[in-house]
Order: structure tokens, then sequence, then C-alpha cells
């Protein structure tokens, strides 16, 4: 885990290079193998850096886009708000991930991305990543893998809002941020910050907030989690992944610790 050096560091431009270079190479690496040359490269793309304070709006759907994110600290959300104002999130972006890389081919944005907490995003220029992936297939093969993975998380997402109980619903959920945050070292001893308020949590569970403070309450009671001020313990991992039906495959990381 990199700690920002902020205006102390002698070239914080450089650094943010450095830094971008190595979260996207350890999300691309995960799907597959890049050579010495191909994680040079990604070291030398043109980046942006641009920091969005929490709560702010990145992108909004239907905004005409050029350029691509790289998320390098933080939670991001990505949304569908409907006529009526009612949000429903989709899915959580964190450290590595490029949650606006539809826009490469479709030029539109899908969805709405806003920071949960404050942000350091790398904005990557799409001219610049088109040519790089023709440059060098694995990485164009990386990214639109990522691209399926994402598609696997959406589909899971699907069967948790539209089958499950409320209960089930957040152990899912839980069991699937644990698994994501460990992957990026980010989670330690079945302890991660997740910070999430009641109302991310329904409107990525499509509950009410009543419903979620309810379900909170019922996996505490089963002395499965504790979740505190953006921290979650899990106490007995077999018995969150039970209740909430989770079975890691989907996500395509390593799964230390799960059984169902």
């Amino acid at each position: 885990m990199v700690v920002w050096p902020g205006a102390a560091h002698p070239d914080p431009m450089l650094f943010t290079k450095a830094f971008t270079s190595q979260a996207l190479a350890a999300k691309l690496e995960s799907l597959v193998d890049l050579s010495t040359e191909e994680r040079s490269s990604l070291g030398a793309l043109p980046i942006r850096q641009v920091d969005v304070p929490a709560g702010e709006l990145i992108c909004r759907a239907g905004d005409q886009l050029s350029s691509c994110f790289i998320v390098l600290e933080g939670f991001v959300s990505l949304s569908k708000e409907t006529a009526a104002g009612t949000r429903q999130i989709t899915a959580f972006a964190l450290p590595g991930d490029m949650p606006d890389l539809l826009g490469l081919h479709l030029k539109v944005a899908n969805h709405d991305l806003a920071a949960i907490t404050p942000c350091r995003l790398a904005s990557v220029e799409h001219s610049d990543l088109r040519s790089l992936c023709r440059t060098f297939p694995a990485i164009a093969e990386a990214l639109w893998t990522s691209t399926l993975v994402a598609g696997s998380v959406f589909e899971e997402w699907v069967v948790n809002v539209g089958s499950r109980k409320a209960t089930s619903r957040l152990a899912h959920l839980f069991c699937e941020m644990m698994t994501r945050l460990e992957a990026l070292g980010l989670a330690r001893n079945d302890v991660c910050d997740l910070p999430l308020t009641q109302v991310h949590l329904a409107e990525a569970t499509g509950l009410s907030r009543i419903h979620v403070n309810r379900s909170l309450q019922e996996l505490r009671k089963q002395e499965l989690i504790t979740y505190t001020n953006g921290r979650l313990t899990i106490h007995d991992r077999t018995g969150l992944a039970q209740m909430g039906q989770f079975d890691p495959d989907y996500l395509h990381v390593p799964r230390p610790g799960w059984r169902t």
C-alpha cells in the first residue's frame, strides 16, 4: 500500500505516474501475464491527476467522454437515477479499477460516477489508451477481460437485488467487498475500512434504510459481523457466506478463507 507524500515529494506528478502504473499493472496482471516491456509502457502513459472531494460527482450519465479514469485512492460509486430521483448503485470501484472503461468505445457515460470518499484519480485520454492497446495486444486483452469481469459482477448484483432476502443481500455485499479489498491488500484478519453509509448500503441492495438497519442488527445478533463507523469486522466468514449465498468465483480474484 502506497502512502501519498503530497507536496513534500520532490516531483508529485512523477510520483502520481508511478503510482498509476503500479495500480493499473496490479489490476491487469490479476487477469493476464504482462511482460516487463508491457508493464513499462503503463508507466509511460500520459496522465492527468484529478482529486475529487467526498460526495462530488465525477461524471454524469450521458456526458460525452474523451478519457478514462483510473481510481488510485478512495471509493467510487457507479449509479443510475430514475426520473423520480431514486438512485440505484450498480457497482463500487476500488483502487486500480477503471469505472468508465466502456466510454473508450461508447463515448458516452452510461452511469453517474461519484466519490464516496475523497478520491484521487488518474485521467488517461482515449487516444493514448487506444494507441497502447494497438501496440500491446496483451494490455488490450487485459482491459477486455476486466470488462467481462465487471459484467460477471453486474449479473451477480442483479441476482442479489432481485432474488435474495434483505439480510442475505447485505451479507453478500459484505462478503464481496471484503474479498475485493483483501485482493488489494486493503483488508487483513477479516477487518477492513468500508466507508459506506446506510444510504449507500440501501442504494446498493435495493432496500429501504429501515430494512438495512434491521438487517445490520440481525447480522450482529447472529455474531456474523460488526460494522461501526465505516469499519467492517467479519466474525464468522463461513456463516456470513452461507447467509449471503456467496461464492466468490464470479469475482475472478483469489479467495482466501471463503468456504460456502
